[in-house]
């Protein structure tokens, strides 16, 4: 080959640099974290967070669920099974009874273990073990006592989780106050439980009845449209840690609301799990409030994150 058919490095000579002073940057001191000093409260921790990516979109989820409380605006959360075994009831349970939480709604699952919680103070089963000889799920006084709720709650035209919530008051459980449906139900605060059949060990029970399960959850299902109707201009809704029902849940009912003419825009929303799935990002997320409001995704372990979340909010109101 001929030298001059070779490459060669080129020249940098002649490029042109501009004064550091003239670009635009992302990231600034004054956006950074304050030092920590010992003693610290809460608060000091969240003002001192940096202005940056998550922890910005913490503050600024913050500030948003304490405006729509101090404006009398819904804070409405969905949840997964895991949340409850992840022992964050109580912390869910005090911003309850502080008013802040004012709707629940929750996959089959959380409905469970919430309501074996209430009953012995106990739940969450090794599968593993179980499912070896068919006893998985199999559980006497959980699908008695549950399906026995919802063929009441039928008889009254109430749906799951109010059903449930007045089955655990009914039977004097000793564990009610760590009970998010008990307490629900004595606040009076909207909890609904969406299922799909044959998701739950409950539908595995003798006394399990189809129509009586897709009746009460369908009722809840309404009821929750309702709830979401009334997000709009400064309401927020949280989901922790429902990956697919609930998040395909709320934007079926998001839809109906908008189709009977409820104005459900500028609201805010905001995912919490340890990672973030294609469900929650899309249908609560984004799709939710793409034509006004916001949407943030926090990740991390619940039974961190939700005590956080909730110290943050409680502290400032």
């Amino acid at each position: 080959m001929e030298e001059k058919d070779r490459d060669h490095p080129i020249d940098l000579s002649k490029v042109r640099t501009y004064p550091l002073k003239e670009r635009e940057n992302k990231v600034k001191v004054s956006d950074f974290a304050s030092s920590v000093v010992a003693g610290g409260s809460i608060q000091d921790f969240l003002c001192g967070l940096p202005r940056i990516l998550a922890g910005d979109d913490f503050c600024q989820l913050v500030k948003e669920i304490k405006s729509a409380y101090e404006n009398s605006r819904p804070v409405q959360i969905m949840m997964g099974g895991h949340v409850v075994k992840c022992g964050v009831s109580p912390v869910i349970i005090s911003m309850m009874e502080k008013g802040i939480i004012t709707g629940i709604a929750m996959n089959g699952a959380a409905s469970i273990h919430d309501f074996e919680i209430a009953l012995i103070g106990e739940t969450s089963e090794d599968v593993g073990v179980n499912i070896a000889d068919g006893k998985f799920g199999m559980w006497e006084e959980t699908g008695k006592f549950m399906n026995e709720a919802f063929k009441a709650g039928q008889k009254l035209g109430i749906g799951m989780g109010a059903s449930l919530g007045k089955k655990l008051m009914e039977l004097e459980v000793p564990y009610k106050d760590v009970s998010i449906l008990s307490t629900a139900f004595r606040l009076k605060i909207p909890t609904t439980v969406h299922v799909a059949i044959g998701t739950d060990i409950i539908h595995q029970h003798p006394d399990a009845d189809g129509s009586v399960i897709g009746e009460t959850s369908f009722t809840d299902f309404r009821i929750f449209t309702s709830e979401v109707a009334k997000l709009g201009h400064g309401g927020v809704l949280l989901n922790f840690g429902s990956a697919v029902i609930m998040p395909e849940v709320f934007l079926k009912a998001l839809s109906i609301a908008r189709n009977l003419g409820h104005d459900v825009t500028d609201f805010t929303t905001a995912n919490f799990d340890m990672i973030q799935h294609y469900r929650p990002r899309e249908n609560v997320i984004k799709r939710p409030t793409n034509i006004s409001g916001k949407g943030y995704a926090i990740t991390g372990h619940h039974e961190i994150m939700i005590p956080l979340l909730a110290y943050s909010v409680m502290g400032q109101i």
